[in-house]
């Protein structure tokens, strides 16, 4: 990948190094691709520059401690690689897949991945409800990409029984779950809570909802949870433009 010019990152003390240990330079490296060619291509806004560590990078892999050793991991709608490509840094034991639909966002998540050298990581130019039958993962996640239940309708079928499904969200958190809970039990979750990671290391705190995969549901109930998730999801979907990226 080409070389672009980049001001040092400002880094919050500690967290980094906590975080990311003896993998901090990789993350300095990942920043840059973030604070550079993602911002020109348009993946990143330029105003999330400035807080690319606390809003992006740090909140992203605080949820690494949720992921089992070796676990096989996918991230759906990927996009810039949060928090796919933040877990991969950090965890060099877990198999991380960046499902993204978006052709100029594979191309440059594939760019960073072979830039910084990572060997767990594959790249793939997919919806989610392309994948299902052929993915059987431990934990899938999510940042920015749609309502919990339509979320849910596309990644649960990609986690085997027990597996998780872990979603990023803000403070609303615990109402979105709350309303949510006959459509988790139409896609046959065993369990779901939220949960909360970083206090004491990160500027705010990362929110989780954290869905357990149950047995597959039958393809009705699927088809019944996406539509009752798009009737409340004001517009949002799959691919839909994330957080901070510019419109082309």
């Amino acid at each position: 990948m080409a070389e672009f010019e980049a001001a040092p990152p400002v880094e919050p003390e500690g967290a980094v190094a906590a975080l990311f240990g003896d993998r901090a330079g990789l993350a300095r490296s990942f920043w840059r691709h973030l604070a550079t060619s993602a911002v020109e291509r348009g993946l990143i806004g330029p105003r999330e520059v400035p807080r690319l560590w606390d809003r992006h990078i740090l909140n992203c892999v605080a949820i690494a401690d949720f992921v089992p050793e070796s676990a096989e991991l996918a991230d759906v709608g990927s996009g810039a690689g949060l928090p796919g490509l933040a877990i991969a840094i950090a965890r060099p034991d877990v198999r991380v897949t960046l499902v993204e639909p978006l052709q100029r966002r594979v191309t440059w998540l594939a760019e960073v991945v072979a830039d910084l050298g990572l060997t767990n990581v594959d790249v793939r130019r997919a919806r989610a409800e392309e994948l299902r039958g052929e993915l059987h993962l431990d934990v899938v996640t999510a940042r920015a990409v749609a309502p919990l239940p339509v979320l849910a309708g596309w990644c649960l079928p990609l986690c085997r029984p027990g597996g998780r499904l872990l979603a990023l969200k803000g403070r609303s958190a615990t109402e979105e779950l709350a309303a949510s809970v006959e459509e988790l039990r139409a896609l046959g979750a065993e369990s779901w809570s939220v949960r909360v990671v970083g206090e004491g290391v990160l500027a705010e705190a990362t929110t989780v909802v954290e869905v357990v995969a149950g047995a597959p549901a039958p393809e009705a109930a699927r088809a019944a949870s996406r539509r009752r998730g798009r009737a409340g999801a004001g517009g949002h979907g799959h691919g839909a433009r994330r957080a901070g990226e510019r419109r082309r």
